[in-house]
Formats: structure tokens, C-alpha cells, sequence
């Protein structure tokens, strides 16, 4: 590990103590209770995005059930460095979406097969038309709710009326430089007292918040919001179902560098082995090491975002000794030896383990010997793997064949015909597998 690497780790190892963590959100909480102000949420909207459509969805009841001020910006995520594949990520993002209309009750693209994309600039010049009035907010949902319902008759009407074409490019720009100046780069994303929150998948840690600094204007739970989380619970069986048997292997598509691909590994394995299905693990290279960037804010936002889920899961996380480089190259090259004796599933574990939050460091012989001895391997064996290259084949192999199927970036997930992106997800592959197994074999809990 190199020196910057060594100090890069300092600094997030610091960053992601829980102590400084909790003091760091104390103190930030501290001032808005002091503040006539008040909490502010910001909120960054874009109207091509379909996850941005489906926050906006729950912004009113989150308006309506805190104390809060919501700031809403009609905005646009900031590509250039930040989304490696973003026609990729455009595919992904309305198929993904899709599933998630669905199962939170959303109607989605149900008036036409694809949005009216050629609506999109006169949508955003009609909403930036009332940028300042109270009517903002509510044209803004109302452009978003058109746009990915496929309204194209509402959207070519709308579009006409708006007064000035180009209108929205100053608006999304002083949106983008404060979406910067606060510390991020997407679209579909909330801030409030120096933390970000993405989506739907992200809201329950804001209102968790909201709950704690006792910010509601109810003692019950706001039903709307409540209803995510309650979409987003899954159950496994007591036992293997029959049917289990007889589906696909789940394929994982892995990197060591990527805390993503750490946490999702424990759930996948649950998942996995309460319906008795097999995963197969197919490592790749971290993305750095792909040629795609990783700016610092999205750094940031990652390690952050990792840890605070990790806590949710009681996953261990945070000491962590970054791999890039020597460290990765050594872990796909011995995971594929361990995998040769039945013992992958060990390896990724022990090793996720080592390098998130035991700030073991696997470039080094003394670092993989510890973390290899806990699989059971022979040390040997294991120095003989990372003296070869023949794992580079393989691991290409995998990167092409995760790119073929629509993703560019890990973990992800495939089975049979369904791809999945983000350790977000793992309960549509609870759901997607239970419905396979719709026999009436196994008992559900």
C-alpha cells in the first residue's frame, strides 16, 4: 500500500468512527434546534430521471408530516466523471424503476412504452417559467408525474405554453453549482443538516432522523411514507422450498475494493441458502482499475452511505485498508484458487471481512496469510496463485459478461433472465425467487 493510499485510509477510517460519526451529526443537529430557521431539506429533482419521479411521489407527505422547510430544485445530475456508463445507467434505471412502481403501488409508463423525450426541454422551460411562486413545487411534480407516465399529449400541451425556450438551462445550472457546493452530484437526492439521502431507498434513514430530533407533527407514522419500508420487507422460508431446487444458480458479480459488494454478499448468502439455491461469485476488477473514475465526492458518499447501512445490517464496517492495485489484483488471483477447493464463499467473506473492518492489509504476505489461514487454505497453494497471471482471463471474462447484460458496475446480481444492480435490491431477489418457488411447498415467515 502506497503512502497516499495509507493516508487516504487514515482519513476515512476516522471519518467512519462511529463516535465521530454521532459528534459530527450532534453537532449539526444542535444548531438547527437552535436556529429559528429550523431544518431545511433540500431536494434535487431531475426530470428525465425516473428515481427522482418516484421520490417525488412521497415528498408531499414528508412535507406534511415534519417540521421542515423543502427546498425543491429542478436540477440534473453531474456526469462528466461521475456516472462511468450513463447510456447504460439510462437502460438500467427505467427497468429498475419499473419494478419499483410496481411494487410500491406507482403507475409508471402505463400510457406509453417509453417517456416523450422529446418533451423534456419544454417540460423543464414550463416549470422554470414559475421558479420563485408557490405553484413551483407543485408543476414540477406535475411535469415529473407526464414525463414518466408517457403523458405525450399532456406533455406536447404543456411544452407549448412555456414562455421562453431554454428557460430551465440557467435554473439547472445554479441548481448544479449548489448541488456541488453541498457535497453531491445526482439527481434524486436529499440533504438536510449535512447528509445525503438518495431516493426512495434512502428515505427511511432522513425520517429515522426527523423521528429522533422529534420533529413530527403526529405521534403515529405518516402511512405513505411507512408504506416503503413495508414494500420493501421480504421473508424467507423456514425451510428450502422443493422447488428451489430446480432454478438457476445466482451469479455475483463481485469486487474486493467495492463496500457495496461486502455488505450485499451477506444477504445474498441468506437469501441464497434459505431457498437452497447456489451462488456463483464472479469477481471483477474495481472500477479505478477499469479506467473509470471515482471523484472524491463520490467516494465520500459511498463510504458514508456504506456505513451507515452496514450499522443498519450489524455488519462490521469501518476500519477498513483499501485494496486498489496490488491488494485486488492478489484477491482475484487467490479467489479463484480458493474457489479450485470449495472454498470462495469463505474467501470473499474473510477477505470483505479483513479489508472493511479489520484494516488488514492484503498486498501484503502477512495480511493474506491471516485472512487465508481462516479459509483453510494452503499457504502454498495460495503463493502460487499470486505469482501467476491466469486469473485475468477469467476475471475479464466476467466483466464482459456483467456488461452484456446492462451493467457496468458491482455488485450485481443475475439470475436466469433477471439482472439486478446495487445491494440495494436484495429483496426483489427474495421476491423475484419466491414467486418462482409459488408452489405451496416450504412455510413462509
Amino acid at each position: 500500500m502506497s503512502i497516499r493510499q495509507k493516508l487516504r485510509t487514515q482519513v476515512l477510517r476516522l471519518m467512519l468512527d462511529r463516535r465521530v460519526v454521532d459528534a459530527r451529526r450532534w453537532l449539526r443537529d444542535a444548531r438547527y434546534r437552535f436556529s429559528k430557521d429550523g431544518h431545511v431539506v433540500s431536494v434535487f429533482l431531475q426530470i428525465d430521471d425516473p428515481y427522482s419521479y418516484i421520490l417525488s411521489h412521497f415528498l408531499p407527505s414528508l412535507e406534511e408530516h415534519y417540521e421542515i422547510e423543502l427546498r425543491v430544485y429542478l436540477s440534473k445530475a453531474i456526469v462528466d466523471g461521475y456516472q462511468p456508463a450513463p447510456d447504460m445507467l439510462v437502460e438500467y434505471a427505467i427497468v429498475d424503476c419499473r419494478r419499483l412502481a410496481l411494487e410500491l403501488g406507482i403507475p409508471f409508463l402505463d400510457k406509453a412504452h417509453l417517456p416523450p423525450t422529446e418533451y423534456r426541454a419544454g417540460l423543464s422551460d414550463a416549470v422554470a417559467a414559475s421558479a420563485g411562486s408557490d405553484a413551483f413545487t407543485g408543476e414540477l411534480f406535475e411535469a415529473l408525474e407526464i414525463y414518466w407516465r408517457g403523458d405525450a399529449s399532456a406533455a406536447a400541451q404543456i411544452s407549448k405554453s412555456a414562455p421562453r425556450h431554454g428557460a430551465a438551462n440557467a435554473l439547472i445550472e445554479g441548481s448544479q453549482e449548489s448541488l456541488s457546493r453541498l457535497g453531491h452530484y445526482n439527481s434524486a437526492m436529499l440533504h438536510c443538516a449535512g447528509e445525503w439521502y438518495w431516493g426512495v431507498d434512502r428515505l427511511h434513514y432522513l425520517t429515522d432522523r426527523l423521528d429522533a430530533l422529534g420533529m413530527s407533527r403526529s405521534q403515529s407514522p405518516e402511512p405513505h411514507l411507512k408504506s416503503i419500508r413495508q414494500s420493501m420487507r421480504f421473508s424467507l422460508p423456514v425451510k428450502p422450498p422443493a422447488a428451489g431446487q430446480a432454478l438457476p444458480p445466482i451469479e455475483y458479480f463481485h469486487s474486493f475494493r467495492s463496500p457495496y459488494s461486502y455488505l450485499a454478499l451477506h444477504s445474498t448468502f441468506g437469501i441464497a441458502d434459505a431457498y437452497g439455491i447456489s451462488v456463483k461469485i464472479r469477481p471483477v476488477l474495481p472500477m479505478v482499475m477499469r479506467g473509470m473514475a471515482v471523484p472524491t465526492p463520490k467516494l465520500l458518499y459511498i463510504v458514508n452511505d456504506a456505513n451507515r447501512e452496514a450499522q443498519r445490517r450489524r455488519i462490521p464496517f469501518g476500519n477498513i485498508a483499501d485494496p486498489v492495485g496490488a491488494g485486488a489484483e492478489r484477491c482475484l488471483a487467490v479467489f479463484l484458487y480458493a474457489d479450485s477447493e470449495k472454498r470462495g464463499r469463505e474467501f470473499v467473506l474473510h477477505a470483505g471481512r479483513a479489508i472493511w473492518s479489520e484494516a488488514i492489509d492484503v498486498s501484503t504476505d502477512k495480511g493474506m496469510r491471516k485472512v487465508t489461514g481462516r479459509c483453510g487454505l494452503f499457504w502454498p497453494g495460495v503463493k502460487q496463485a499470486m505469482q501467476s497471471d491466469d486469473w485475468r482471463a477469467t476475471i475479464e471474462s466476467n466483466r464482459e459478461s456483467m456488461m452484456r447484460d446492462g451493467s457496468w458496475g458491482v455488485p450485481t446480481i443475475r439470475m436466469g433472465d433477471l439482472v439486478l444492480w446495487g445491494q440495494d435490491r436484495d429483496w426483489l431477489l427474495a421476491r423475484h425467487i419466491e414467486e418462482l418457488c409459488d408452489t405451496g411447498d416450504g412455510i413462509l415467515v
